[in-house]
């Protein structure tokens, strides 16, 4: 399973740093990622990374959020600076997991935290 957190209250301008680890049974994880869903919108994906480390951004984040991962604790993090009241929305992470004894990746999710951007 996944579980985030690190969400919250911060002004605009400010900073929070998201953090989602994976437990369980794991053999290995492959891509991670970060989504969110505003009030009334469709959930869009902000940030995804790689194995391997490579990175993709939403361009409404770029330059502002920035997504990494430590293997060993099979944990995501999402640092987001300069934040905007836009930014606000519930935020899920997304991993696909290949489990102790499986054959396949499985995309799961986490349970959403909440990042309010207000002043």
């Amino acid at each position: 399973q996944l579980q985030a957190s690190g969400g919250g209250l911060v002004q605009p301008g400010g900073s929070l740093r998201l953090s989602c680890a994976a437990s369980g049974s794991i053999f290995s994880i492959n891509d991670m990622g970060w989504y969110r869903q505003a009030p009334g919108k469709q959930r869009e994906l902000v940030a995804a990374i790689t194995s391997g480390g490579n990175t993709n951004y939403a361009d409404s984040v770029k330059g502002r959020f920035t997504i990494s991962r430590d293997n060993a604790k099979n944990t995501v993090y999402l640092q987001m600076n300069s934040l905007k009241p836009e930014d606000t929305a519930v935020y899920y992470c997304n991993a696909d997991i290949r489990s102790r004894g499986g054959y396949f990746y499985i995309p799961y999710w986490g349970q959403g935290t909440q990042v309010t951007v207000s002043s």
